[in-house]
């Protein structure tokens, strides 16, 4: 399905994708993203393909669609699977590692991306709501990144397909910076990641294992479906997978321990700035 049908289908407007050609800077290496049977998860499965990956298509619902992302990133030549597997959960987190080794051989690249909120005003909060985001946002990236690490570990190097042992890519959020009433544990979940991420970065760096993450600001999916009216201001799925794809190649070889925003600018401005006011 292309970009155009998926959209339509997902009544969502029309993207604003530039036409560029894709570059196969991924050949010979093998990525799991996981929650990548929607939105931006999907986005960044398609665009690693497309870039020469192959890849493994986690999801932990709706499994035809999971299925059709594998079928557009074989429809590019390359390899693709889809897993089931709750990223909080540490058995399925390790059977899903190992059957993808055991399908393609190794893993080189991690796209660490499920995630979820539970939103209510924080006097309201529930220590569900607030588990159910923490087990995914925060304890899933800790397992999905313990057994990347552990494999790259395992195979070490390999100069044929990249510098690098292995490449992980969180997905964050302007969030994990931006305090957000009423979305406490969100907001929690990934200022926690950030600090994983720079930690696990700084860890492993002499392994030649590269850690970044991408951090989204507004982006058009149908969660957001209230607020099209400014367009100017969401960014498309399709640029998170662009942006996913440069920090696993080689051409980002000098970047760890980043966190690369993707916002349209929402950084800049005086709403969103975290920085305190001068005196």
């Amino acid at each position: 399905m292309d970009i155009k049908s998926y959209y339509s289908r997902m009544n969502l407007p029309e993207p604003i994708v530039p036409a560029l050609q894709a570059v196969r800077l991924l050949k010979g290496q093998t990525a799991l993203v996981t929650g990548a049977n929607s939105g931006i998860g999907r986005a960044i499965a398609i665009a690693l393909g497309r870039a020469g990956a192959n890849v493994i298509v986690n999801y932990v619902a709706r499994p035809e669609d999971a299925e059709e992302v594998a079928a557009e990133i074989r429809s590019h030549g390359q390899g693709a699977m889809i897993v089931h597997a709750d990223v909080s959960d540490e058995a399925q987190v390790q059977a899903m590692f190992a059957a993808a080794v055991r399908e393609f051989g190794t893993i080189d690249i991690l796209a660490s991306n499920a995630g979820m909120e539970r939103n209510a005003p924080f006097h309201e909060m529930s220590v569900a709501q607030w588990d159910a985001v923490m087990n995914v946002n925060l304890r899933g990236g800790f397992l999905c990144a313990r057994e990347a690490v552990r494999e790259f570990l395992r195979r070490g190097v390999r100069p044929e397909v990249s510098v690098a042992a292995g490449k992980i890519i969180f997905t964050s959020s302007v969030h994990e910076v931006i305090p957000w009433a009423g979305h406490v544990n969100y907001a929690a979940s990934k200022g926690g990641l950030m600090l994983l991420m720079k930690s696990l970065a700084q860890e492993v760096a002499e392994k030649r294992i590269r850690v970044n993450s991408i951090a989204p600001g507004a982006i058009r999916t149908p969660i957001n479906a209230a607020a099209w009216s400014t367009p100017e201001a969401y960014a498309e799925v399709e640029e998170i997978g662009r942006a996913a794809v440069w920090l696993a190649s080689d051409g980002a070889y000098g970047v760890t321990g980043q966190a690369v925003v993707v916002d349209c600018g929402h950084l800049t401005m005086p709403g969103f700035n975290p920085a305190p006011s001068s005196p």
